[in-house]
């Protein structure tokens, strides 16, 4: 005895409907993240900025080899300076918002059209690059439009891997709104389709739970249209707002722990990146001062690429050492443990540990973004796993490679 015809074709119907409906809402994860966001005021936007920073970078790095040796190690070290000379930069904001404050209408016109410039100017090997406007609040959704259009006349359209990203957001319908400037913006000034994309600035507890109960930072993806690319925590609104007394304000207090396993949920298998947040100490003052400040931040980083967070705030140049280098190490010691479990995966051989596809993906994942980061060459994997290719690692990503 077998169910009727009808009733399988309508349960069919259904089920390739979900299916549909969950792989628009659910296309994958995105390759090619930045591992930070580096901010800087935009009345100070300098197209030299990248190798200012770096330069600056790389002397603070060379007085304090000894410490930074014994933190991630001379190999890492080694490829840190590296990168540090060639591309320090990764993704840069030019910021309207809290890191300029406000200014006179004509001051603001000024140093929009000059940012545009400068993000038009900005040399190749920093892959994103955008501005942070004011908010879609009424007292400054007129300035913020104001300013996004001026930095797109400045640089003469939509600059390569341009974003901008909307702070202060408390409501999922307010990336609603931002879909609608999109629109608005690229039909008034004979933009490309969709050209414009913008980030979410998670700075709230109304951004990460509603009234209602529901994930904010879910329903604003939903109704971003595929525009949305990233979610920014923004670490001390949110502590603040949570009341948190400013000596606890931190990336890796709970409530930060909490915010961004929302947005990281929330995210997942979107293709929107997570951001962590920044911390306000600087490797700046004595001795003594800089060599905590620069621990400090070696830990903080390593402990948001160990959640899954892989792209942070980076407030100045002394940033850059540790976080190119507590990156660098982190995914230098993660090839150590995936490259042979790889293997063991691809020959069917077994082991210790008996990985699943889903785990296989996630070890080609893990390798394929310290490829694309720089932290690690193809050599090195293949002289560890000479089957694991590139091509072979992003069939495991994709998980075309089939199963036992």
């Amino acid at each position: 005895m077998s169910l009727p015809s009808y009733v399988l074709g309508n349960l069919e119907g259904r089920i390739r409907a979900l299916d549909s409906e969950l792989a628009q809402r659910y296309p994958g994860d995105r390759s090619g993240q930045p591992i930070h966001t580096a901010y800087v005021s935009a009345a100070e936007a300098d197209a030299g900025l990248p190798g200012q920073w770096g330069a600056a970078a790389i002397e603070l790095a060379a007085g304090h080899g000894e410490l930074l040796t014994e933190l991630g190690g001379a190999q890492a070290l080694a490829r840190t300076l590296t990168m540090l000379g060639a591309r320090p930069i990764q993704d840069l904001r030019l910021d309207f918002e809290d890191g300029y404050g406000t200014r006179a209408d004509e001051v603001e016109d000024r140093d929009a059209l000059r940012a545009g410039a400068v993000l038009a100017a900005l040399p190749e090997q920093v892959r994103s690059r955008g501005i942070r406007t004011k908010g879609l609040t009424p007292a400054e959704w007129g300035r913020s439009v104001r300013t996004l259009e001026k930095v797109l006349e400045g640089a003469g359209g939509v600059p390569p891997g341009f974003v901008f990203t909307l702070p202060k957001i408390r409501a999922a319908e307010q990336a609603e709104a931002a879909v609608l400037l999109c629109q608005a913006m690229e039909s008034a000034h004979g933009l490309p389709e969709r050209s414009l994309r913008f980030e979410l600035q998670i700075e709230s507890p109304q951004a990460v739970i509603a009234a209602d109960g529901t994930a904010t930072v879910a329903r604003a993806i939903a109704l971003s249209a595929g525009r949305c690319t990233g979610l920014h925590y923004g670490t001390y609104d949110y502590s603040a707002a949570c009341g948190i007394a400013p000596q606890f304000q931190s990336l890796e207090h709970p409530v930060a722990d909490h915010a961004k396993a929302v947005m990281q949920a929330a995210a997942a298998q979107t293709g929107v990146w997570v951001c962590d947040g920044s911390t306000q100490v600087l490797p700046i003052g004595s001795d003594v001062q800089v060599r905590e400040a620069l621990a400090r931040h070696y830990r903080l980083v390593t402990r948001s690429l160990e959640r899954g967070y892989y792209q942070g705030w980076d407030m100045g140049a002394g940033h850059l050492v540790t976080r190119w280098l507590a990156t660098i190490a982190f995914y230098r010691s993660a090839l150590e443990v995936a490259a042979p479990r790889i293997g063991r995966y691809l020959e069917r051989s077994g082991g210790a540990v008996v990985d699943e596809p889903a785990t296989a993906q996630a070890l080609a994942t893990v390798v394929l973004r310290g490829l694309d980061c720089g932290a690690i060459e193809a050599d090195e994997v293949t002289a560890l796993t000479p089957a694991a290719t590139v091509e072979v690692l992003r069939q495991l990503r994709e998980r075309k490679i089939p199963a036992l």
